[in-house]
């Protein structure tokens, strides 16, 4: 079976097939360590230079710049799909957990290749936030840090010695002024069709003939997760108290243009899964109370959910890092049928969660750290993980992006244990 097939038959828990075999991903540094220890170097991720479209491209430009160190790189382009770069210690490599094209983050081939793991998922390639988007410029540079305006109109800080995702500055809605003049200009609902790439028709035929699941949605799409990019995590508290209809208007504003472009995309293609990212939970639970939740999040995804049953697509997944497990039944009941990636490091527990919601989607859930700790911890905690594949609708993989503390030796070990694990989950 491909990844696609496998996918569809993890989201009807189907236990008489493998599950699908993927990571999160990994840290770029991770990538470079392994390779010095043992991964064989078939082909190198190669990084993402085409500047396309927010969930694409954001942050694309100043991963070039630090790279190439071209001032003129800054200019959109849509015909240098890749190239053969150091990749830097803090972008992402993808390992089928999260969707491609993200980020301005890189393609895992030698890991996947290794382990024979599942093809990437994919999700649509369309402007789902500013169209026609802010252009990127340079504002400061010097020996430490880069500070840029990016696609979605955020002015961002890159430090030169972290080289991981750059910074909030300042963002581009402070109040109904600039949201008005941005909702006129760059937010309209009468260019829909305008959102697609130039090489759209191409897309489609790859996407009529894929074997890997396709997502509507992604990165920075989501009802709280794009706030913070629009007018930042602060300010977002604050507008939720000071300013209810500014945050509604936007919300009214940004849902009607993914549903009108959806709609839009379905006429060409079919789609197997919604994905957005919220990234609402800390460490410590939810960064919003329920309350707020419900005035302000939960309307927005029944509304999406509407959209998706009335299309037939029947997953919908929520990516959200921290302890979101009061926020599990919410989104339940607002039509989410599943969440990743389960940080077990804030509390979250796979196997709690399966009992309590049987019929709940589950990715991720397994303490990327501690495969570090070498055997004994990973046989510890990979036992429960042959229950829970044999409950169906669990995808199991690392809990974010694995870290540069876990060596090769070690993810060897794990990933080998845990795709035999797989493979003899089948009921027979």
């Amino acid at each position: 079976m491909n990844s696609r097939e496998k996918f569809l038959e993890f989201t009807n828990f189907n236990t008489s097939v493998p599950t699908i075999k993927w990571e999160f991903g990994y840290w770029g540094s991770t990538i470079k360590r392994w390779h010095k220890e043992g991964l064989p170097i078939k082909k190198y991720p190669k990084v993402p230079i085409s500047v396309i479209n927010t969930t694409s491209s954001l942050y694309t430009t100043v991963w070039k710049h630090f790279l190439m160190k071209e001032k003129t790189l800054f200019e959109t382009v849509y015909n240098e799909p890749e190239r053969n770069l150091e990749i830097p210690d803090g972008i992402g490599v993808l390992g089928g957990g999260i969707y491609f094209p993200s980020q301005g983050f890189c393609l895992d081939y030698d890991i996947k290749d290794y382990f024979n793991m599942d093809a990437q998922q994919n999700v649509v390639c369309a402007e789902h936030l500013c169209y026609p988007q802010f252009k990127p410029e340079i504002i400061y540079e010097d020996e430490k840090y880069i500070d840029y305006i990016d696609l979605d109109g955020c002015k961002r800080r890159f430090s030169k010695q972290q080289q991981v995702i750059p910074a909030g500055l300042e963002w581009p809605i402070k109040g109904w002024d600039t949201w008005n003049e941005i909702k006129s200009e760059r937010m309209k609902l009468d260019n829909i069709k305008d959102r697609l790439p130039s090489n759209w028709n191409e897309l489609v035929k790859k996407y009529k003939n894929r074997d890997f699941p396709l997502a509507l949605g992604g990165y920075p799409c989501g009802i709280f997760g794009t706030l913070t990019h629009l007018v930042g995590y602060e300010n977002l508290f604050l507008f939720y108290y000071d300013e209810p209809d500014l945050i509604k208007d936007i919300l009214d504003r940004i849902t009607d243009i993914w549903i009108a472009l959806w709609e839009e995309v379905l006429s060409y293609t079919s789609v197997d899964l919604c994905n957005l990212w919220e990234d609402i939970s800390s460490g410590k639970g939810s960064m919003v109370s329920p309350a707020i939740i419900k005035e302000f999040v939960l309307p927005y995804y029944k509304k999406i959910s509407n959209f998706l049953k009335s299309k037939k697509i029947n997953t919908f997944l929520v990516d959200t890092d921290g302890d979101c497990n009061e926020l599990v039944p919410l989104f339940i009941k607002a039509g989410v049928n599943g969440m990743y990636p389960m940080e077990v490091s804030a509390g979250m527990d796979v196997v709690t969660l399966r009992k309590k919601y049987p019929d709940f989607l589950l990715m991720g859930g397994i303490p990327k750290l501690d495969i570090r700790f070498g055997k004994e911890k990973i046989d510890e905690f990979l036992e429960p993980v042959k229950w829970l594949v044999k409950q169906g609708g669990y995808i199991p993989f690392g809990d974010h992006l694995i870290p540069p503390e876990v060596g090769w030796s070690e993810f060897k070990y794990y990933r080998e244990k845990l795709n035999d694990i797989i493979d003899m989950s089948i009921s027979k």
